[in-house]
């Protein structure tokens, strides 16, 4: 694939070199990138999993399924709260019915619920971590406090972006574990993009983002897992550096996932922050669709692993 020229308008990087010549098809190593999956996998959750962005969650009561079961979501006096999405006296589903007085009501017979519960029926722990709302259905031996958060900018402007795939979180990881991908599937998104350093469990790269056919941002980033369902991609040279891409996967069900990802954009320089406050009902959009586009392009990269998984074939060996 011949690399594409673009007038950089970010800050300048020192000249780069990719730690391979090799052709893409080349680098990308299943081995390497189930080896790094694998160590994304024993890392411990604390039993928590990523709901939505908090702000999705508005007046009303919403429905979500998590890891096989169904949970209502709404906002209480002190904050969200996340219960089992039925009601204890006959089953109906609270999030058909509506919130007062910070308890969600049953639409059958008018039972209000809030956080003291109901015998058995009680709220699960939640945090709201300031752009995302996590839920902890499971208490056992390994469940702590809060989730495993991973480090974010002091301040930032912060654009989320949901949508399901037909697939197993550890795909959704599996495609980001594979950058390599990027310029060919993306080319609409990407000018250019090549891996410059790589260890057991992280890689690191220089990508030019385009901002139109002849302008490009280009950046070194950063991936990482801080948990068996997060990958994090972090700026750490160019423009926006300390900014963060964090993508989440939870499962809903076998073979179905929520992709939650989180863009937290940050700059040093001094009119950013006013010109985000300004116009971020405008630009916010725009990074979700953005992000959107990619995903749901990325979805089939991690649906086809699914499939083939399940399907009992293998991808191609790396020795091709």
């Amino acid at each position: 694939m011949s690399e594409e020229k673009h007038i950089n308008v970010g800050r300048g990087l020192p000249p780069a070199e990719s730690i391979s010549d090799l052709p893409d098809w080349k680098q990308a190593q299943p081995a390497w990138i189930e080896s790094a999956l694998q160590q994304a996998l024993r890392r411990p959750s604390g039993g928590w999993y990523v709901v939505d962005s908090t702000r999705a969650i508005g007046s009303g009561p919403r429905s979500y399924r998590i890891a096989g079961e169904d949970y209502v979501v709404w906002r209480g006096s002190d904050g969200f709260l996340i219960a089992p999405d039925h009601c204890p006296h006959m089953g109906a589903r609270l999030s058909d019915g509506f919130v007062r007085d910070a308890c969600v009501v049953c639409p059958w017979h008018g039972l209000a619920l809030g956080a003291d519960g109901l015998g058995k029926w009680q709220p699960l722990p939640t945090f709201d971590d300031g752009v995302l709302l996590w839920v902890r259905p499971d208490s056992g031996a390994d469940a702590t406090p809060e989730p495993i958060l991973p480090e974010r900018p002091t301040r930032y402007f912060d654009a989320v972006m949901r949508l399901e795939a037909r697939c197993d979180p550890r795909d959704v990881l599996a495609n980001r574990l594979d950058p390599w991908h990027g310029a060919h599937f993306h080319p609409h998104s990407f000018g250019r993009l090549k891996v410059i350093e790589k260890d057991e469990s992280t890689i690191s790269v220089r990508v030019v983002y385009k901002i139109s056919k002849r302008f490009g941002m280009e950046v070194d980033a950063v991936f990482h897992c801080p948990d068996p369902r997060t990958i994090v991609m972090t700026i750490v040279g160019g423009e926006g550096v300390g900014s963060v891409v964090e993508t989440h996967a939870t499962p809903i069900e076998a073979g179905r996932s929520a992709v939650i990802e989180a863009t937290l954009a940050a700059s040093d320089r001094p009119q950013f922050h006013w010109f985000m406050n300004a116009l971020g009902r405008f630009i916010r959009p725009v990074i979700e669709k953005r992000a959107r586009r990619l995903w749901v392009e990325d979805a089939e990269y991690a649906e086809r692993r699914y499939e083939l998984r399940n399907g009992g074939l293998r991808p191609p060996l790396e020795e091709l």
